[in-house]
């Protein structure tokens, strides 16, 4: 976990040393979302490089699509920031509350079994974590 909150430091550093360099001030980024009910989940893309997409997920109550698993390419670290989910996967579950993080590692098939109404995510999908 210390070795990614690095990686997203040094992310972080470059990014506001492009900004000083245009001088213009950052965008505000809302992570708590001012509507509780849209038609579906919200993923955002936040910022993205070569090796990485770091995302903000919204959920609304919304779990994996009956019968979906999640088989993903990449290793992906995500943290709820709100809420509450349960994470399930072929060899087990996870009971996930504000303020957890699991990282994920490449082809573990995994879905959302249920998640809260109010349940805010935050994610990276990288090949490095």
């Amino acid at each position: 976990m210390l070795g990614v909150i690095r990686w997203l430091d040094t992310l972080c550093s470059a990014h506001c040393a492009l900004l000083a360099v245009t001088n213009m001030p950052p965008a505000i980024t809302k992570l708590f979302p001012n509507d509780p009910q849209p038609a579906s989940e919200t993923i955002t893309p936040l910022w993205s490089g070569q090796q990485f997409t770091l995302e903000h997920i919204v959920s609304y109550g919304q779990p994996s699509p009956e019968g979906f698993w999640h088989d993903q390419d990449a290793r992906e670290w995500v943290a709820l920031i709100l809420g509450t989910a349960t994470l399930v996967f072929e060899d087990g579950v996870l009971e996930l509350e504000a303020g957890d993080a699991v990282l994920i590692p490449s082809h573990a098939r995994h879905r959302v079994e249920r998640v809260s109404v109010d349940a805010v995510w935050i994610a990276v999908h990288s090949q490095s974590l």
